[in-house]
């Protein structure tokens, strides 16, 4: 038997509920004879008598009667495959990977990707840590859908937008005393260090390292802890001091003391994706909104001693 007809199925409805094919027809806005044709191509398709005129009356036969209830669950079935395909159009629906830092995950991402799954909650953000280096490579590999990172990338094949400038800031435990107002390399070289190591290839680990060697060798290396989260941790508890992203500090505790670094030392949040990424409708949603990290310090209150850092970048 060929497949069913949809068209013709929707037609045998009409006809049937407007119990006449010209009255079929004008709601359709077809033609009488090709209503007629259409049904009659049905019955061939079936096998079976469908309708009967009596008059000017259509009425159902039997086997009509059968098909109509098995035509309202095709035609349910129907819409439901067209509305999830409309959630796919128009980016309701889908699934964005996303490389970043972890201190981006941390402190940047959590109100995006919250906003996101309650205004669009068929697409799935994944989020992976992971250093620039790796982060490229799956961009580069089409294994990645955009990422964020804190170093410059450059590569013809990407696209490359700075989004906000990150300041670092220099904390130290609440208790220690003569703490200057801005802190220099020679000053840090002085104290017992701890510094954040990310990842073996952390990026921000090589800007404080180049930032201290504008001062004399460090007397003793400094200690590596995984996180920033451990690393203030580290520093409330007498531990020593640290360089960190102004961000994991906007609303730090009472047993922190909070510095701005003298010459200043910030890095730069970037999104990267491929230039020739077809450009989705669900990766075009989470685009956008990582791309409000723009201006998400404009407000953001400056540590003592230092300016508020100034807005974000604008796109080249």
């Amino acid at each position: 038997m060929r497949n069913l007809n949809l068209d013709q199925l929707r037609t045998l409805v009409e006809v049937v509920e407007c119990g006449s094919f010209s009255a079929a027809a004008r709601r359709l806005n077809l033609t009488q004879p090709a209503v007629s044709m259409q049904i009659r191509e049905l019955e061939r398709r079936l096998g079976v008598r469908l309708i009967e005129r009596m008059g000017k009356r259509a009425h159902a036969t039997a086997p009509c009667r059968e098909l109509m209830v098995a035509a309202q669950g095709i035609f349910r079935e129907c819409d439901l495959a067209y509305a999830a395909m409309r959630r796919f159009r128009d980016g309701q629906v889908g699934r964005v990977h996303v490389g970043t830092s972890l201190t981006a995950m941390v402190y940047r991402l959590p109100p995006i990707v919250r906003k996101l799954r309650v205004e669009y909650p068929g697409i799935e953000v994944i989020l992976a840590n992971m250093p620039t280096q790796i982060s490229v490579e799956r961009i580069l590999a089409n294994t990645l859908d955009l990422a964020l990172v804190t170093t410059t990338v450059d590569n013809p094949a990407l696209r490359v937008t700075p989004l906000l400038e990150e300041p670092m800031v220099a904390i130290f435990p609440a208790d220690t005393r003569g703490v200057p107002e801005q802190i220099s390399p020679d000053y840090v070289a002085r104290q017992p260090l701890i510094l954040l190591m990310e990842q073996a290839t952390s990026a921000g680990h090589a800007q404080v390292m180049g930032w201290l060697s504008q001062a004399a060798p460090l007397p003793r290396p400094p200690m590596p802890l995984g996180t920033v989260e451990a690393l203030k941790a580290a520093v409330s508890a007498n531990v020593g001091m640290a360089v960190v992203p102004q961000m994991a500090v906007e609303n730090h505790a009472p047993d922190l003391i909070v510095r701005p670094l003298r010459p200043a030392l910030s890095r730069t949040l970037t999104l990267i994706e491929r230039h020739n990424k077809p450009n989705e409708p669900a990766l075009d949603i989470v685009r956008n909104a990582l791309l409000t990290l723009r201006s998400t310090d404009a407000d953001a209150p400056a540590p003592k001693g230092r300016r508020r850092p100034a807005r974000a970048l604008a796109l080249s």
